[in-house]
């Protein structure tokens, strides 16, 4: 597999010398395309006929972060650089720098005088912002690729690789290359579809929905309504549930090392418990872990103590270290569960308000009830 992969690098430097030093004609995308066949990259097409009929430009699903050096194989075109530092390394990559460093509108903008000159390739665009695994669904499109021309031809892409998975979560584009060249074949399915035109007075936001459905169906999986930043926030929450801190007096994951040797579902929640027990070091800790267990999540069980839909009892620093609560305490202690009102008089709600506002001055509340407890 070293040999391979060692082989398999040296042939692909000779392929970016090649697709460098000959200009763009069908000679040059030929002999790399037979060069890519020895790396183990088998591109195949379905209805070339269909293929660059009249539209400036494509837009495709994103499954790995070569499809658009694998659609360039079968047809001249361009695909700006959306992200990452310009360059040799952008160069290199395949993609076209256009000098704008600014707002979308601006590259819209940009793109838009770019297709209006006759001479210049097609656009190749990806709307999902994000590459997947192409198998489940499609992200949600964003919708300014759609405000570029009145026209546009969509292109299904399918990606297949033996033992090991394609387009892994969060993984770069240098791992990702480096598993193309040591597994032995990486199959690119490319479906040309029918150019799809603009209707009368519809929205770019409309068309980019339209077209993502028909996408959607060529392929056989889900339109979702999940967008890209959707997608990278749901992977720093999962770094962030498995990212195990130490503490002083712990084992791994902030775990007292009672439960150290425990399941890795009770090490998991024993982790997640002390983070919640940092915010909140009044509630006692099997609360806190009863609670989990049923949502999984910190962020959660922190709304929900916060918020009273889970009834405890606060527990002092020290066990015997304070007399039985007085009346005060208890009101305090309920108020930090949303039954008392805030310093300020005004009632705290019970659930979640629909004003991000009136959810952010009802969070101040219950904290000031919290540290007006606390110092008591």
């Amino acid at each position: 597999g070293l040999c391979l992969l060692v082989l398999r690098v040296f042939i692909g430097v000779h392929v970016f010398l090649v697709s460098c030093a000959l200009p763009d004609s069908v000679v040059r995308r030929f002999i790399v395309r037979v060069m890519c066949s020895v790396l183990g990259l088998l591109v195949r097409q379905s209805d070339p006929r269909l293929r660059g009929a009249g539209a400036r430009v494509f837009i495709a699903n994103h499954v790995t972060p070569f499809d658009h050096n694998v659609v360039s194989l079968l047809t001249s075109c361009n695909t700006p650089a959306l992200s990452g530092a310009p360059g040799f390394i952008c160069w290199s990559r395949g993609f076209m720098e256009l000098g704008v460093t600014g707002s979308r509108a601006e590259l819209v903008d940009s793109l838009k005088e770019y297709s209006a000159q006759q001479g210049n390739p097609p656009l190749l665009l990806f709307p999902e912002e994000a590459a997947t695994n192409g198998r489940a669904g499609l992200l949600r499109f964003s919708s300014w690729p759609f405000s570029i021309l009145d026209e546009v031809q969509p292109i299904a892409l399918q990606v297949r690789r033996p033992l090991v998975a394609v387009s892994v979560a969060d993984s770069s584009w240098i791992t990702e290359l480096l598993w193309t060249f040591f597994v032995p074949f990486t199959v690119y399915q490319v479906r040309w579809m029918p150019s799809v035109p603009r209707q009368a007075d519809e929205r770019s936001e409309d068309f980019a929905l339209r077209v993502q459905e028909l996408l959607a169906m060529e392929l056989g999986v889900v339109s979702t309504r999940i967008t890209a930043a959707d997608r990278t926030e749901h992977m720093k929450r999962l770094r962030h549930t498995a990212r195990l801190p130490f503490a002083p007096g712990e084992g791994p994951g902030g775990v007292p090392p009672s439960l150290s040797g425990g399941a890795p579902e009770d090490v998991r929640v024993g982790a997640m418990a002390q983070q919640v027990k940092e915010v909140l070091p009044h509630v006692p800790l099997e609360v806190i872990r009863t609670d989990l267990v049923q949502t999984n999540c910190v962020d959660t069980t922190i709304a929900n103590l916060l918020e009273g839909r889970v009834p405890f009892f606060p527990e002092s620093k020290e066990a015997g270290d304070l007399p039985a609560p007085s009346t005060s305490q208890a009101a305090a202690a309920s108020g930090i569960q949303g039954s008392v009102a805030a310093p300020s008089s005004k009632p705290a709600t019970k659930q979640f308000a629909k004003s991000p506002v009136e959810r952010h001055l009802s969070l101040q509340e219950r904290k000031r009830a919290l540290y007006d407890y606390a110092r008591r």
